[in-house]
């Protein structure tokens, strides 16, 4: 009977050893999957970041862009009559030259009234002549159409004002035509 206790024992023993082996298999399986888990959640992750990172960058791209936009907006409204007072500036330059004709008060007097009302509105306009005799020659408001030499007047700076020149809010409208010294 000792013997069949100890067979029994054992064989108990076996049976605790085989389900504590299989135990130990499951585990490993379990953790393995668990390692897998894991690795699919931080890919999971990594790709969540690159989307919202995406979703950042497309977001600032899109704000940029709408500056740029209400940017050029505002510098096509800023000179949206650019070409209304170009056509003006010559009617204006004629009045002006009709100025220096003195014969008749009356007529005098009337064309001032229409030039002061033109200079008024150009003014308000945001429009400003280009100061040019006496100024040094600047190729961004002048433009050459002779060269002269001169005693009284330094090299480079202008002699005589052929034609006026405008601005327009910062921008030339129309250049000054000078007579630049040449030494």
């Amino acid at each position: 009977m000792a013997k069949k206790k100890e067979k029994e024992e054992t064989n108990e023993t076996q049976d605790l050893q085989e389900q504590y082996d299989e135990l130990l298999e499951e585990l490993a399986s379990k953790d393995e999957e668990i390692s897998s888990l894991k690795e699919d959640l931080e890919k999971q992750e990594g790709e969540t970041q690159e989307y919202v990172s995406l979703s950042q960058r497309l977001q600032a791209d899109f704000e940029n862009f709408k500056k740029i936009t209400d940017k050029r907006n505002a510098e096509i409204i800023k000179f949206a009559n650019e070409d209304v007072i170009k056509e003006f500036l010559d009617c204006y330059e004629d009045l002006e030259r009709s100025l220096t004709i003195e014969s008749d008060k009356d007529f005098r007097e009337g064309v001032e009234l229409i030039y002061n009302k033109f200079s008024d509105v150009l003014t308000k306009e945001g429009v400003a002549e280009i100061p040019a005799k006496g100024e040094k020659f600047d190729l961004n408001k002048h433009e050459a159409l002779m060269v002269q030499e001169s005693e009284d007047v330094e090299n480079g700076y202008i002699i005589e004002e052929l034609m006026k020149g405008y601005t327009y809010k910062d921008k030339v409208l129309k250049y000054s035509k000078v007579i630049v010294c040449k030494k």
